[in-house]
Formats: C-alpha cells, structure tokens, sequence
C-alpha cells in the first residue's frame, strides 16, 4: 500500500529565458510559454538576462539581435563563452547576415519577425529535444568518442579537434556540431535540408545559405587546401559529403 504522507515529486518545468527590449513581445511571448508548461523569466535586455542567469540556470534562452547598447550577438558571445545554454535568435526579414553570424556563433535556431507564438513553441520544444538526446549521448568519461580521419582526431566528449602533428584547432559550436554530422555520415551526400536539420532541427528556406558559410569556415580549418578540398566534398545540386575514412579510437 503507498505511503499517503509519501510526497510525489513532479518534474521540474523547463525554464525559458525571453529576451527583447519591447516590452509587448517579451510579455506576449512569456504569456504564451507559460500557458504551454514553461517557467518564464523575461528581460529586457544584457545587464538584466545576466542578473536572472545568476539566480538560477536557464534551459534555454530566446534573445532578440536588434537591441539598443547591447544587441544579442555581442550577448550571444558572452554567454558561449560561459555556458551551452541553448539560445534562438529572433531576427528581422532583412538580417541574414545576423542570421548567419548568429549560428556561427553558436546560437541553436533562429525566427524572422513577425512570427508566429505556435512556431516559436514549437522551435523551442526541438531544441530542447536535441539538447537531451545529445546530454543522453555524450560520453561520460573524457577520453570516450574519439575518432580519428584524415590526419585529424576529434575528441568529442572534449570537443578537442587535434591534427597529427598535434596541432590543436578551436571550433566553433555550429562547426563542431556539423562536423559531427559529417562524421557521423561518412561518404553519404547530406543535402542542405538535411545537413540543416541535422545540425539546428529545422527546414531551409530557398534562400538560407547558412549551411554553406559554416562548411567554408569548416574547410579553412580542416583542409590543406580550402578551395580545393579533399575531406568535404561539394556536389553540385547534391550536397556535400565527408570522404575521408572514420576510424573510432
């Protein structure tokens, strides 16, 4: 029989972070979350988003870029540089080089404004699936999930990308992640479509070439020569592919 002064312990409800110095869109969007299960916290800016992160972790954060004294990539530098807490940027139509910086920078998705309260619950929720199906997947032990291609080893319980002559390179998260990706599919042609979801969990525009800016960066970093690269393949109309061999240590 169960104990009745036994106390039922409920999971706690992931807590979301709405950053935007428009007082409308960060109640709307904070009223809307919290209807949806979430715990909210709402800030209308840097100096205020720091305070709140020091009183607890964040599970996610939802950051504005267009934001007077500090925008959200210069907030987005900061906090990656601290912490993995996952962010998507809310960014105007016209902005796609904000956009692209934005993931280069680490930011896990991105929406245009005006959007859509469904669309960005929805964004929200893959996210935070990805996040813990990669928690559930990372090893323990930092030694574990290590692989070596080309004249390269990649540490990725560490994310320590290392060459044979032990040459460390840094990389950034949107890059480790889509090496990741490449690593995990070698000699397969990944799509842009799919390399996107793969790496941030959402569908392409006709007009998204953040894909393509973050295998150029890619390259400069792995390649001997970037512009004529012998590990990551192009495939006209294709995709691209790793070639190399993949040989867990």
């Amino acid at each position: 029989m169960a104990d009745p002064s036994a106390k039922i312990i409920m999971p706690a409800k992931p807590h979301i972070v709405v950053v935007d110095d428009h007082r409308d869109i960060r109640d709307l969007v904070g009223a809307y979350l919290s209807q949806h299960d979430f715990r909210v916290s709402l800030a209308d800016g840097g100096p205020t988003l720091r305070a709140v992160l020091e009183q607890g972790s964040a599970d996610l954060i939802v950051l504005d870029i267009m934001m007077p004294d500090e925008d959200g990539l210069d907030i987005c530098r900061k906090i990656r540089a601290e912490t993995q807490v996952p962010i998507i940027f809310l960014t105007a139509l016209a902005d796609e080089t904000d956009r692209i910086i934005g993931l280069e920078l680490g930011a896990d998705d991105y929406l245009v404004k005006p959007f859509n309260p469904r669309e960005l619950l929805a964004r929200i929720r893959a996210v935070l699936r990805r996040v813990k199906m990669v928690q559930q997947a990372t090893p323990e032990a930092s030694h574990a999930g290590v692989v070596q291609f080309d004249q390269w080893t990649l540490n990725l319980g560490r994310r320590e990308l290392e060459s044979r002559d032990g040459l460390s390179v840094a990389l950034s998260t949107a890059e480790f992640r889509l090496l990741q990706v490449f690593l995990d599919h070698p000699r397969r042609v990944l799509t842009r479509e799919a390399l996107l979801d793969l790496t941030v969990g959402r569908t392409a525009d006709p007009f998204d070439r953040s894909i393509d800016n973050q295998v150029s960066r890619l390259r400069k970093k792995i390649e001997t020569d970037p512009k004529n690269p012998t590990i990551i393949q192009t495939h006209w109309g294709g995709g691209y592919s790793l070639v190399a061999e993949v040989v867990p240590k």
